[in-house]
């Protein structure tokens, strides 16, 4: 996307009566958003939705002022763009029907990786939230992952922390323009994150961290992240928003359980109830899940990391399972000299914590 492109996307932004999905469907039609202020009225008529009145809106000149206005604030800020169609726009975004036509970046962003995790949470995160997001993504560092959040109090922001002390790459998606930073206490950490990661937004110069807006941004952080995990909420929320959202885009999501007497843990704990999340016990979990392998070429081993929690017990099951295979849980209580129904509990709390799966037939491995 050029310069061009951008004024005449802008323009067709500020249509009354064209959102996203509109404009995408005009842009997909007529070739760019130029073409559409010049295409003809029968053909505009012939698009599904396009009724009398979008066209109509379509001859307001003011809109051209609008992004003419916000293209000089972009040139002079120095500030990134590109639009849905563009390679650099996030991969899995794209396929989000309601994701932004054009989004906004500062910093050094990359996202050839697709090792892509968006963290969230309650902005009054508890002491046991905090351990649990640092301690995840401290297991999680060697496969390079690259950190989503909102750069909001609580959970994001020790998440963005977290990434930047692990050199992860860490983007904050804004729910205001680059223009601004909220919350300004927040600041201090800018320079740091545009060094590695930096800030993706959708909305212009003009826009105010409004509270629709940080509604309306979640979409974003939800559809370009290949798993949403959700580290304290309380019964709602915008993490909750988020991680529907991710649920609709098909998105794998992750939930730490709590105490049923902790508020900031409802959230979690019904999502989990609900089956619209999955148990998340350690960093463990999302490698199984989403089939991460540990042994890519950029990757330090982290097995020793993961499994460093194993009780007495759990050790003598895994010796027994990686030495021998894959084993039926009768033969592993057998050969251990655990009775069966302790056998079982200990299998289960093992399966918790990632370390072996169940297999059709009663048989577990090492994972």
């Amino acid at each position: 996307m050029n310069t061009t492109d951008l004024f005449y996307t802008l323009a067709l932004l500020r249509v009354e009566g064209v959102g996203d999905i509109v404009a995408k469907k005009l842009i997909n039609h007529c070739g760019s958003a130029e073409n559409v202020f010049q295409e003809k009225k029968s053909k505009l008529e012939s698009i599904e939705g396009i009724g009398q009145i979008l066209i109509k809106n379509l001859k307001n000149k003011t809109v051209f002022e609008l992004a003419e206005k916000e293209l000089r604030f972009v040139e002079d800020e120095q500030i990134s763009f590109c639009s849905f169609q563009d390679e650099k726009y996030p991969f899995r975004l794209k396929h989000c029907i309601d994701g932004p036509v054009i989004l906004f970046s500062s910093g050094n962003i990359n996202l050839e990786n697709q090792k892509i995790l968006s963290i969230v949470g309650t902005r009054q995160i508890t002491s046991h939230g905090t351990d649990f997001c640092k301690k995840l993504i401290e297991d999680l560092a060697p496969l390079n992952p690259i950190i989503v959040s909102g750069f909001a109090y609580g959970v994001d922001i020790v998440a963005h922390q977290a990434a930047m002390e692990h050199n992860l790459q860490t983007i904050g998606v804004l729910a205001h323009g680059l223009n601004q930073i909220y919350p300004q206490s927040h600041k201090k950490y800018v320079s740091k994150m545009e060094q590695n990661g930096g800030f993706l937004t959708e909305f212009w110069s003009t826009s105010n961290p409004d509270k629709e807006n940080f509604v309306k941004r979640n979409r974003i952080v939800a559809g370009m992240s290949e798993a949403t995990i959700v580290i304290e909420s309380a019964n709602r929320g915008g993490s909750l928003i988020t991680a529907s959202l991710a649920s609709d885009y098909n998105r794998d999501v992750f939930a730490l359980p709590g105490r049923n007497t902790d508020k900031f843990s409802v959230g979690c704990n019904n999502l989990i109830k609900t089956q619209r999340a999955h148990l998340l016990t350690s960093a463990a979990d999302i490698l199984y899940i989403l089939n991460w392998k540990t042994n890519d070429a950029n990757a330090k081993p982290i097995q020793k990391q993961l499994f460093i929690e194993l009780d007495s017990e759990e050790q003598k099951v895994m010796e027994f399972l990686q030495k021998n295979g894959k084993q039926q849980m009768d033969n592993i209580a057998l050969e251990c000299d655990f009775p069966v129904f302790r056998i079982s509990s200990i299998l289960l709390n093992m399966e918790l914590k990632g370390v072996v799966r169940p297999l059709p037939g009663k048989l577990f491995e090492v994972i």
